[in-house]
């Protein structure tokens, strides 16, 4: 059977449409099937430039026979495949189309060399951590739905703050007014969470992340918490400014005062494809462009041993002009910090030697 890799674009992007095309050819070349959207296949067909043949999802072909799904665009592109795939597990490689792009793995310049890593199945999976999120009002579930990034409550109206408490494991932390509350991923570190000034965390690292917005209050420092425990937050009645809940800045309801929002850890996680075993520093360092300048990498074990130098006593000149050690501080008794009293008016200060 065919292997079939479907193909994702923000097709509101020509450079993202010609990298479609691209990649599609590069496929079909290759002897696999190339696989877009309905939608997708007629914003390529309004440039009037030749496509190669390729197969309509959810007509031609289901989701589940998709082996995996490139994604042409940022991490926005990849947080909208995400939705699509998360019922059946498909791995998402990305290629950054946009600006910083930390969910990608390759950037535009690599596209050839991203299809061929498909075709020949070099690449690897890795699993990065999801929340459900669960919105109550008038103790009735009104919303169940989930996030890759964060699950982030905001203030509805400009002009107000939202008064919230914070919870942990149904146990209440503080209550403050503020602008809002991310509730992240270790993915989402690096997204809304980074910009409130909350930690980096290694997408490897399972914990859950809460940051306040503009809280004011004295505490309201940006938690990291066990995987395993629920953060809430409840949008408090005494006054009546209403919050908005944005799910991976893509899914959102309105949050009137009385609101409770709960997260947890999702038993699903999203399954990214990754070609190189870049190390996250890497990463982090050439996605925010962190200035590395100086460094001048591990220092050899021989290197390093020749390298120690021990400590040189400090010393003093005795009556007699000679050079001696000073005497070693015990419990109990002072390092002398002027000169001996046996050589005042002898003319010899004391000395250090370096």
């Amino acid at each position: 059977m065919s292997r079939k890799i479907l193909v994702m674009a923000h097709m509101g992007r020509q450079e993202a449409k010609d990298a479609a095309r691209d990649s599609c050819l590069q496929l079909h070349d290759a002897g696999l099937v190339p696989v877009i959207s309905r939608t997708d296949l007629e914003a390529l067909q309004e440039d009037g430039v030749p496509l190669v043949p390729v197969e309509v999802i959810e007509e031609d072909v289901s989701l589940r026979e998709i082996e995996l799904v490139m994604v042409l665009g940022g991490d926005g592109s990849i947080l909208r495949a995400a939705e699509l795939v998360r019922s059946v597990d498909t791995p998402l490689l990305g290629v950054n189309l946009g600006h910083v792009g930390f969910l990608a793995e390759s950037e535009r310049s690599d596209l050839a060399e991203s299809v061929e890593a498909i075709v020949d199945g070099r690449y690897t999976v890795e699993q990065r951590m999801t929340i459900d999120v669960t919105v109550w009002q008038d103790q009735k579930k009104v919303l169940h739905t989930w996030a890759l990034n964060e699950a982030s409550v905001e203030k509805g109206d400009r002009e107000k703050m939202i008064e919230v408490v914070v919870e942990v494991d149904r146990r209440p932390l503080s209550t403050f007014g503020c602008d809002g509350v991310v509730l992240a991923t270790p993915t989402g570190s690096t997204a809304y969470a980074f910009s409130a000034g909350g930690p980096v965390v290694w997408p490897e690292v399972e914990a859950l992340l809460l940051v306040p917005l503009s809280a004011h209050a004295l505490f309201a420092r940006p938690l990291v918490i066990s995987p395993n425990s629920m953060m809430a937050v409840e949008v408090l009645t005494r006054t009546d400014a209403r919050g908005v809940l944005w799910c991976d800045g893509r899914r959102t309801t309105e949050l009137p005062p009385g609101s409770r929002i709960e997260v947890v850890r999702s038993p699903k996680a999203v399954n990214l494809a990754r070609m190189h075993r870049t190390p996250f520093s890497e990463r982090l360092v050439r996605k925010f462009e962190l200035p590395t300048t100086g460094w001048r990498g591990p220092v050899p074990p021989q290197e390093a041993t020749a390298a120690r130098t021990a400590a040189l006593p400090t010393v003093r000149a005795d009556g007699g002009g000679r050079v001696a050690p000073l005497p070693k501080s015990t419990v109990g008794h002072e390092m002398p910090h002027g000169p001996d009293p046996a050589t005042l008016g002898s003319g010899h200060e004391r000395t250090e030697a370096d």
